[in-house]
Formats: structure tokens, sequence, C-alpha cells
């Protein structure tokens, strides 16, 4: 089985081989994979392994056919379906992010616990209320949800999620959930990642 590490990387190589073949690019080295994505060839050619797919010493990797392999091996084709909890302002965002880049689970529907969004559409989607969850994921056979929600809600309603199906969640509020050990949660916090980057930024505008 896959790590987090190389799921994430994978990821980000799919990300950068779209990239060149919207460049015009048909094949590329481990080397260049390496040096776009800040990792080592090496590093590569293990997490391109993995794929099944290997390339061609004299041209390297066939841009299509890896894009095509890594899609099979983290199941993109199979069509996760996902469901987003939360539409606010950063909501909204991601809702337009997974529209435009095609990027990650595809998303089926839009839940919110504020009654003035119920029956609104935002960037498509039509809004249900949280009552609805279980309904919603029965008819669009979602195993993710995107948490979008104040701290003070997200347990309770990652609650109703499991109870109704989900087995993954990404998390967005600044809360580590209190959930069964055979659920994955990716813990998103934009405050902490903040954080570290300005504490490192001024300790290299002081080390000057």
């Amino acid at each position: 089985m896959l790590s987090p590490k190389n799921i994430e990387r994978l990821s980000l190589y799919r990300r950068i081989l779209t990239e060149l073949k919207q460049d015009g690019s048909e094949f590329v080295y481990s080397s260049r994979l390496a040096e776009l994505s800040g990792g080592n060839a090496a590093q590569v050619r293990r997490d391109l392994m993995a794929t099944g797919y290997s390339g061609n010493p004299k041209l390297g990797y066939s841009i299509n056919e890896l894009i095509l392999s890594i899609d099979d091996t983290l199941g993109k084709s199979k069509c996760c379906s996902a469901i987003l909890v939360g539409v606010g302002n950063l909501g909204k965002a991601l809702l337009a992010y997974f529209k435009n880049q095609g990027a990650g689970p595809a998303i089926k529907g839009i839940v919110d616990c504020d009654k003035s969004k119920i029956g609104k559409k935002f960037s498509g989607y039509l809004c249900y209320s949280i009552d609805e969850i279980p309904t919603l994921i029965e008819e669009t056979s979602s195993r993710v949800a995107i948490l979008c929600l104040p701290k003070n809600e997200v347990q309770e309603v990652a609650n109703k999620l499991i109870k109704a199906g989900i087995k993954g969640f990404m998390n967005f509020a600044p809360i580590h959930l209190d959930i069964p050990d055979n659920i994955f949660v990716d813990y998103i916090d934009m405050a902490v990642s903040a954080e570290k980057v300005a504490y490192f930024a001024c300790r290299i505008n002081k080390n000057k």
C-alpha cells in the first residue's frame, strides 16, 4: 500500500506532467521531474515504479502514458466522489478550485448548516441541508467529505457523515476529530502553515 507521502508526490508529479503536456512536451526524464518537484531523481524513479510504468532509457517517460498510469494508481479513473460541507468563503473558493483544476475527488454535492443557503446554487451545485446528508451520500455514492466548518460544528457533522458512509475527510477546521481508526483524515491547518512560513522567513532575514 502507498503511504500518504507517496500519494502526495504522485499527485504533484501528475500536476507537473499535465503542465508539461499543455506546453507541448511529450517525454520527460526523472531528473527533470525531480527538479520541478523539488525532490531527487532516485525518489522520483522509486515513486513511479509503484505505478508499474517504466520509461525509455533514451527518451525518458512518455508524459501521456505516465499521467494515465498515475491516474490508475491513485484511482482517479474510478472517480471517487466527495461532498463539500460548509459553503462559506473557504468552501466557495475550494469549489472553484476543484472545478477549474480538475484535481482531487469529483465533488458531487454541497451541504451547509445555514438555512439561508439551503436550496441555492453555488458554482453550479445545489446546496443541501445537514439533515439531508444520508440521502445525498446514498445518491452520489460519496466516500469523501471536505470539511469547511467552524470548529464548534465540525465534530457533530463528522459523526453524521461517518454514520452515513463517509470513509475519509479533508478537514480545514482547526480541531482534531474524534473518529474511528478506520476513517482517514487529512488535517489542513492554514494558520499553522502560515506560522511556519513566517517563522522561517524571519530567521532567514535575521541571518543575512
